[in-house]
């Protein structure tokens, strides 16, 4: 409730030491502040006690409660208001190219590939909200999936629906899927563009050559990370489809072509990676997320609301009604 109050100068506080000094010399000269008469008998005497009499220590109070509402008023009370806009000064375009093929679908990452895959790059994006990002699938041949955009949630959305299908020619058209994400980010304006593109395989189909497509990136400034799935050796794979529809799985060799994958990499100024679990992958995304940081610009804006005013006209209403009452109610007694 009170994270967003402050006082500006709190060594005023060490004042209030001087309440308990104020107390005692009061009670020390009070009797000494009224006159009295010493006689050996007041049997003689009506005795009449008057209230105001009891009463008039409250006038001390009073001068006490203004001093105590002055010294927090020194200390200068006041809640304080931030806000922040932040302005991204060099913004990353990204595109992420998917590949989509039956490969996809080994199990040698969990659930598979490309689950694995997803699960990773939705954290990716997540971790990038100041960018733009795109997606591209392929497979024999390749469509953007999402153009670049800034809202996160409809990339996210899409990512999760990207899904091995048959509508897409069979294969591994590396050349076609750079290609379409180079495509995608050619009349960017972003002072920095990148193109995150991962297979599981080698080139075998499209028409256009992934070197070719690598010197288009080149040309338009686009930097490329490449990323080799799969693991070592053989991996639990597609191998044929059930009378049911479903995928039949055997021990495949993992290929890629990492000198390709490599090759691309190097021409463009990325980098290259292998995956070969879901760790790896992980750790790979985390280390692009380093790599390619935005510059971003934050502007605080600080609002201050002082609240010494009212303690100072509370003090000072006590002090003149103090006053008041010692000079008119309390004249006789005090």
């Amino acid at each position: 409730m009170l994270h967003n109050f402050e006082f500006v100068n709190p060594g005023f506080f060490w004042l209030f030491l001087t309440i308990p000094v104020l107390i005692a010399w009061y009670l020390w000269k009070r009797k000494q502040q009224r006159p009295e008469l010493r006689i050996s008998s007041i049997k003689g005497f009506k005795t009449n006690r008057n209230w105001l009499a009891r009463l008039s220590p409250a006038l001390f109070v009073l001068r006490l409660l203004a001093l105590s509402l002055l010294i927090i008023a020194l200390c200068r009370p006041r809640t304080v208001d931030e806000s922040t806009r932040i302005k991204t000064t060099k913004g990353i375009d990204i595109v992420m190219s998917i590949d989509v093929s039956a490969s996809m679908l080994a199990r040698d990452l969990k659930p598979n590939r490309l689950e694995a895959l997803k699960t990773v790059a939705a954290r990716f994006i997540n971790a990038r909200p100041n960018d733009r990002i795109g997606l591209v699938e392929y497979a024999g041949e390749s469509f953007t999936k999402t153009p670049l955009t800034s809202d996160k949630s409809i990339v996210l959305s899409s990512l999760k629906d990207i899904t091995y299908n048959t509508v897409i020619e069979g294969g591994t058209a590396i050349g076609m899927g750079l290609a379409t994400s180079v495509n995608r980010l050619k009349e960017s304006r972003a002072k920095s563009k990148v193109i995150i593109l991962l297979t599981d395989g080698v080139n075998n189909s499209g028409f256009i050559d992934p070197k070719i497509a690598s010197e288009l990136a080149v040309e338009f400034g686009i930097k490329v990370y490449t990323i080799g799935l799969g693991s070592n050796g053989l991996a639990q794979s597609p191998i044929g489809i059930k009378n049911d529809g479903s995928f039949m799985y055997g021990n495949v060799q993992v290929e890629i072509d990492e000198t390709l994958l490599k090759e691309i990499a190097n021409t463009t100024g990325g980098q290259y990676f292998r995956a070969t679990s879901t760790t790896k992958l992980n750790e790979i995304y985390d280390e692009i997320n380093k790599l390619e940081k935005t510059d971003i610009e934050e502007f605080k804006y600080t609002n201050y609301e002082e609240k010494f005013r009212p303690l100072v006209l509370l003090a000072l209403a006590l002090l003149g009604l103090e006053f008041l009452l010692r000079y008119t109610l309390f004249r006789s007694f005090v």
